[in-house]
C-alpha cells in the first residue's frame, strides 16, 4: 500500500523525505514534484527499478528515461566528453527547465537509455532537490500512465499510478508552465529538440550556433 505525505507540513515533509529515500534505496518508485509537473522516479542504477517504472507507466522496456540530479557537477559522473557549451547552458539555466542530451559515461551499468546518450536535468523545486541530495541521481519521467495527461497534482498522479508507487510526496498543485528545453549536445553544433518554456533567443544568447528545427 502506498504512503502519501503532505509536504506543506514541516514534520510530514521530513518524514516523507526519509520514507522516499528508503523506498528509492530498496528499488521502489516515488512520486515527487518538479518545476514542471509531478514525476515518478527510481534509482537510476537499479535495473529492476527502471523496469518497474516503465511497467507502472505502461511504457516499452526500451523507453528512454531522463535522469534528475541535485547539483551541476554530478553531470560529469554521468556523461562523457561534455562540451563547454553544455556547461555554459547548465550554468545559465540549472536548476531549471533544461535537459541536456549528452554521451553516457561508458563505465556506468544502468538501463536508462538503450542508446549511448542520456538526458540529464536539475529541477528547480526545493523538495525535488532535497530528495535528490539524499538519494543521488534518479531516473524520472512524468507521473502519468501512457497517453494520459501529465499530472499537476498529487491526486492526479495517484489516480493514474496507484499502488505501483511506494511513496507520494504531495507539494500541492503545480503550474505546469515550465516545460524543459531539450538540447542535444552530442552533435556539433548542438541541436534544440524541444524549446519548452525557454525562449529561443535566450538559448541562442548562450549558444549562438544552436540549431533549431
Amino acid at each position: 500500500m502506498s504512503q502519501r505525505y503532505d509536504c506543506a507540513d514541516r514534520q510530514d515533509r521530513a518524514t516523507g523525505i526519509a520514507a522516499a529515500t528508503s523506498a528509492i534505496r530498496r528499488g521502489a518508485l516515488v512520486v515527487l514534484p518538479t518545476d514542471s509537473a509531478y514525476a515518478v522516479a527510481c534509482d537510476a542504477f537499479r535495473t529492476s527499478a527502471t523496469a518497474a517504472l516503465r511497467e507502472a507507466k505502461g511504457r516499452a522496456a526500451d523507453t528512454a528515461l531522463p535522469v534528475l540530479i541535485a547539483a551541476p557537477n554530478v553531470v560529469d559522473a554521468l556523461t562523457y566528453g561534455l562540451p563547454q557549451i553544455a556547461r555554459d547552458l547548465a550554468a545559465a539555466l540549472w536548476p531549471g527547465p533544461l535537459t541536456l542530451i549528452a554521451a553516457q559515461q561508458p563505465s556506468l551499468a544502468w538501463d536508462v537509455d538503450g542508446s549511448k546518450s542520456v538526458g540529464v536535468r536539475m529541477p528547480l523545486h526545493p523538495l525535488a532537490l532535497e530528495l535528490l541530495a539524499a538519494t543521488g541521481p534518479l531516473a524520472a519521467t512524468g507521473a502519468n500512465y501512457a497517453a494520459m495527461p501529465v499530472p499537476l497534482t498529487c491526486d492526479d498522479a495517484q489516480r493514474q499510478l496507484g499502488d505501483a508507487v511506494a511513496v507520494y510526496l504531495d507539494a500541492g498543485p503545480l503550474h505546469g508552465d515550465r516545460a524543459s528545453a531539450v538540447v542535444d549536445v552530442t552533435t556539433t553544433p548542438p541541436q534544440l529538440l524541444r524549446a519548452g518554456s525557454v525562449p529561443l533567443d535566450h538559448l541562442r544568447g548562450i549558444c549562438a550556433d544552436l540549431v533549431a528545427e
